[in-house]
């Protein structure tokens, strides 16, 4: 036994004063002159050796005599799992008194970190790991057949500053290719599970009349159709972090997530803890059949690990990952994107949903020179890779702007592209705010590759146009039949489409349109049919006009005030910000006057409520430059796609961009705020 702890104490390479343990005791270093001299200390216990209250035989390097301090809850505040002794794990005390365990802060300091991630006091000792360590998972076990050698890969270094540039470098070379991603969770685990949705969407349909006179014949009567996603299961967002059975509480689709981080220069500080916290978040909240990938980008991108099934061994080396990430460089968006995007296309499986969220705080400093085509602007802004405009490779992207520097205009148009959405993130308090809303929806997808699709029915119906946002649409040319894809929906989550028709005289009841659903279960991948009622319309001899519907008049004024904001934006990016905001204060005037606004509509409310904001966030450029342009692109890309985003303070929930807002984003949003670390 002794001849195993000299092996040790070699292998730690410290001056350590040892003395034999009493029987089921613990082996400290004596203090001959009041304590051993030192400020951090390393515990290393015993592989396979434990006892039921203290460690059999470990050695301490203890700061005030041997004294040993302990993390908050006995917990590693990296990898959040319980240290206990006994368990092959090598433990390490700073000298600021919080405890780690030692595989968890050598990869931190690896990186370039040499503050405590508890207090942020500066530390004089770190820990460091030799790159030739074999122990699998950064565990130490203690053999006393291996020879102080192969022993020596844990070992605690003085800090020099000359050394920090070159212990940052110190990380895995990444692959070539990115096919190295964990297999998907065996299907076994969920053969008791009633897969599938027992609900489907619910599709309805409202014309701008009920009833029309013989004698007219219309062009441009408007119908609405209105699709709704099946209901969540029971139990889709707990009430505490998910564990390795919480999966069997719903039978949502496993998730495949690529999350892109900005960690240049400016993210230093307290914007990187805030990161590193909504991260945590988000690790958290992923089941053992969802898989993360992390990419950290400066002025290059860097994959931190390759698709990971986020069991509970795989949130650990996560959050240790995303614990480690330093700020330092500049900002290169297109090689981040690149690398995701290879994640994403190398892996060897696939999960049925798959997403990428990407950060910034800064203006992309590499490469970015060319416009966004249909733009009236001079910004510069980044016109997406071809292979996001693959259709073979359509992952959505939610793009996150940080604070009042970072490129609005590059990352609404990756987001825009993609079939994402652009979220502006003005507080850096609400930063995990803002993702829980996001995976709030991304984990309670029952949609997907959603099309509708519309056929005339009487011969002189014809159908001249769609009305859909930046959904694909297409209007046959004899105007007969159409077709809008709508691609995924969240749980509860609407979409608004109106169509404008030409309508002959008749002197009998008229059937317009038919109108019918596709789609695919994300669960059971089943493609899926649903044939929607026919839409009639009375035909009358009376000429009184009846009101029209307000679902119609509701969805021409949200429409109306989108069109508004796009006018007002190309206005303000030609420095005209008083023709601005009188293009705001006309459509305020208008939507006032319709006829679902004097019926004391709340969507006309809060649409009046975001315009009223924007104005205000134009009156002058200094303000339109550091919060303007962001605040009016998260609206377009909430209106474009009709989904929530972030905007501003993402607790306010006045403005019309909660309006989208299903039931899962409000429970993980509540949950984000009521959880707070």
């Amino acid at each position: 036994m002794e001849g195993a702890w000299r092996k040790v104490r070699r292998a730690l390479g410290l001056r350590l004063c040892v003395r034999t343990p009493a029987a089921g005791g613990e082996l400290r270093a004596p203090s001959p002159a009041g304590g051993c001299r030192g400020d951090a200390a390393v515990t290393v216990a015993a592989a396979g050796e434990s006892g039921p209250a203290t460690q059999a035989g470990a050695l301490r390097r203890s700061k005030s005599g041997g004294r040993s301090s302990s993390s908050s809850k006995g917990k590693c505040a990296i990898c959040f799992a319980t240290m206990r002794s006994g368990r092959g794990q090598a433990l390490f005390t700073a000298e600021c008194s919080h405890m780690f365990h030692f595989h968890c802060i050598s990869s931190n300091v690896k990186h370039g970190n040499y503050v405590c991630p508890v207090c942020r006091a500066k530390w004089k000792e770190i820990p460091c790991r030799s790159l030739s360590s074999n122990s699998p998972h950064g565990r130490i076990g203690i053999n006393p057949n291996r020879s102080p050698q192969q022993d020596s890969h844990m070992v605690l270094h003085r800090q020099d500053p000359n050394r920090r540039r070159d212990v940052r470098r110190l990380h895995t070379s990444e692959p070539a290719d990115f096919n190295d991603d964990e297999p998907l969770q065996h299907k076994e685990g969920f053969d008791n599970l009633n897969f599938g949705s027992t609900k489907t969407p619910e599709i309805s349909s409202y014309p701008e009349f009920q009833t029309v006179p013989q004698s007219s014949s219309l062009d441009g009567f408007d119908i609405l159709i209105h699709a709704k996603a099946p209901t969540a299961s029971s139990g889709h967002i707990t009430g505490s972090l998910v564990n390795e059975t919480s999966v069997r509480s719903s039978s949502r689709a496993p998730v495949d997530l690529v999350t892109v981080l900005d960690v240049s220069g400016s993210m230093a500080g307290t914007k990187l803890a805030l990161l590193k916290r909504a991260m945590g978040f988000v690790v958290q909240h992923l089941r053992p059949s969802d898989r993360l990938s992390v990419i950290a980008f400066s002025s290059t991108a860097r994959r931190l690990f390759p698709l990971r099934r986020m069991s509970h061994h795989g949130r650990q080396q996560a959050l240790q990952a995303i614990n480690s990430l330093g700020a330092g460089g500049g900002t290169n968006i297109a090689d981040a994107l690149k690398k995701s995007m290879k994640v994403i296309e190398d892996r060897s499986y696939k999960n049925s949903v798959c997403s990428i969220i990407l950060l910034s705080d800064g203006q992309d400093t590499y490469s970015i020179s060319s416009n966004v085509q249909g733009t009236s602007t001079g910004h510069r802004s980044l016109v997406p890779f071809s292979i996001l405009n693959d259709e073979r490779h359509m992952v959505p992207l939610y793009a996150f702007g940080f604070g009042a520097d970072h490129d609005s205009d590059t990352l609404h148009s990756i987001a825009e592209a993609s079939g994402g959405t652009f979220s502006f993130i003005e507080d850096e308090g609400v930063m995990q705010d803002a993702f829980a809303q996001c995976i709030g929806g991304l984990l309670s997808v029952t949609v997907q590759e959603m099309r509708l699709s519309m056929e005339c029915v009487d011969p002189g119906v014809q159908l001249c146009s769609i009305k859909c946002g930046s959904y694909p649409c297409k209007v046959a040319r004899d105007g007969r039949n159409g077709s809008v894809d709508i691609g995924h929906l969240y749980a509860d989550e609407e979409r608004d489409i109106l169509l404008s028709l030409t309508i002959p005289k008749s002197r009998e009841q008229t059937s317009l349109l038919r109108v019918a659903c596709a789609y695919k279960d994300p669960v059971t991948n089943e493609t899926i049919e649903i044939q929607g009622d026919e839409v009639k319309i009375k035909r009358t001899i009376s000429t009184v006009s009846e009101p029209v519907s307000i679902e119609v008049d509701r969805e021409r004024n949200r429409i109306q005030a989108a069109n508004a904001i796009e006018s007002a934006r190309a206005a303000a990016e030609r420095g005209a910000l008083a023709e601005a905001v009188t293009i705001l204060e006309d459509c305020r005037r208008v939507l006032s006057q319709s006829f679902a606004s004097q019926s004391g509509d709340r969507l006309c409310m809060a649409l009046d409520a975001e315009l009223r904001e924007m104005q205000e966030r134009m009156a002058n450029r200094q303000l339109y430059e550091a919060s303007g342009r962001a605040y009016m692109l998260s609206g377009l890309s909430s209106h474009s796609w009709q989904r929530a985003t972030a905007r501003g303070d993402s607790t306010d929930s006045t403005t019309l961009v909660y309006s989208y807002q299903t039931p899962s984003m409000v429970q993980m949003l509540q949950h984000s705020q009521n959880h707070c670390p």
